[in-house]
């Protein structure tokens, strides 16, 4: 998801006067540069390629500044360009529009463990070649960035200029605006009326959580959210103040990698269960609040601001992230999370990490709104039944 950028900023040394010439696109085909189209589906095959082979690839990425803008305004410039590229790659790489008419891409295949070395080794030789070839003008409004995939830290982006490798994710919203303007709107009037009629349940929850046990009324913590961007998710508290993470992060550790067995302290059995249970962290108030999902109440105002949604997959702690192969990513990238999903109504918590990521995976391909009406619908049963809930 997140990736390691280098990038190669030339000073200002003075400004360009483009003529507009008027390169087409089935010029720039001519010269050996793919569409855009062809191009960035190339980009997501790759990522997809990695995803189940665990070997890396490079996207270098050339652009111009704004006074460069159509990159093909000026035919002699992208000539130049192109060869050098041609001159500078092997076979097995391509080069094509990233973006059609502003950004050439080229994507290096077989790179081996593509470190910081071998990545600032890549960056040096295409730069060299080009300042071998342009002005120094010239090379003063282009930009050079090289991306890879997958990011050596493992961490979530944190912002949505990290997204470069995953062209498909833009032009998917944009194919369905409609839907997803519609879905936002159900967000809003749904997550409006619930905290409306439900708060007399509210204020009685609060009072016993406050009644009963020391500390604050809700529960804060940092998750990641769509396009890895960070959010504060809320809970009603269920565990006392200060309690010791690491029993979670034992069981996140354990669930990921797919080891089987519920967590109890001092006690290992194997019924089947991926959860804690018996916690000694919680409350007798919070083991009913989770029993019945009613801690989850509060992520309804989390819906409101628009950080969640009423289904999606649910957001991991970032730690969580941490541990994920790389196919696991998907989930937080390609939907907003949500309060239940297809996870919560068919598995639960007798579904292994990866069924459920699978799970998320099929919800995201296959949306539509009637899907989420069907999974709302479905999740009172799945409340109430309290199956696979500790």
């Amino acid at each position: 998801m997140s990736t390691r950028i280098l990038r190669l900023l030339t000073d200002d040394l003075g400004t360009l006067d483009v003529a507009n010439e008027g390169v087409s696109s089935a010029n720039a085909s001519d010269c050996g540069l793919m569409d855009e189209a062809c191009f960035t589906r190339m980009v997501v095959v790759e990522r997809k390629r990695t995803e189940r082979s665990a070997k890396p690839f490079l996207l270098m990425l050339i652009e111009g500044r704004e006074s460069l803008r159509p990159l093909n305004g000026n035919q002699e410039l992208l000539r130049k360009l192109v060869s050098v590229l041609k001159n500078s790659t092997r076979e097995t790489d391509s080069a094509g529009w990233y973006e059609e008419d502003r950004t050439i891409g080229v994507i290096f295949t077989e790179v081996g463990t593509a470190d910081n070395k071998a990545m600032a080794a890549i960056l040096a030789k295409i730069a060299n070649a080009l300042r071998n070839q342009l002005t120094v003008e010239q090379m003063a409004h282009l930009e050079i960035s090289l991306h890879r995939y997958p990011d050596e830290e493992q961490q979530p982006p944190q912002h949505l200029d990290h997204l470069v490798l995953y062209p498909d994710l833009a032009s998917r919203d944009t194919k369905n605006r409609a839907g997803h303007f519609l879905k936002r709107a159900i967000d809003v009037f749904v997550s409006m009326l619930l905290l409306v009629l439900l708060s007399p349940l509210l204020l009685v929850i609060v009072l016993a959580i406050k009644l009963t046990s020391h500390g604050p009324v809700l529960f804060r913590q940092d998750r990641v959210g769509q396009y890895g961007i960070p959010f504060t998710f809320l809970k009603f508290r269920s565990m006392r103040v200060d309690s010791d993470p690491g029993i979670h992060k034992e069981y996140v550790s354990r669930l990921i990698s797919g080891e089987k067995g519920l967590i109890r302290p001092g006690k290992e059995e194997s019924d089947g269960v991926f959860k804690i249970t018996a916690d000694p962290r919680v409350t007798a108030v919070g083991r009913f609040l989770r029993r019945s999902s009613l801690d989850e109440l509060p992520q309804l105002w989390n819906v409101l601001k628009g950080e969640m949604s009423l289904v999606g997959p649910r957001p991991p702690i970032p730690y969580e992230f941490e541990w994920y192969d790389i196919w696991h990513r998907s989930r937080v990238l390609e939907a907003k999370p949500g309060i239940t999903g297809l996870w919560q109504v068919t598995g639960r918590s007798r579904t292994n990490f990866d069924d459920m990521v699978r799970l998320d995976l099929r919800y995201v391909r296959s949306w539509s709104i009637w899907l989420d009406l069907k999974i709302l619908l479905q999740t009172p049963r799945a409340v109430f039944s309290g199956d696979g809930a500790y």
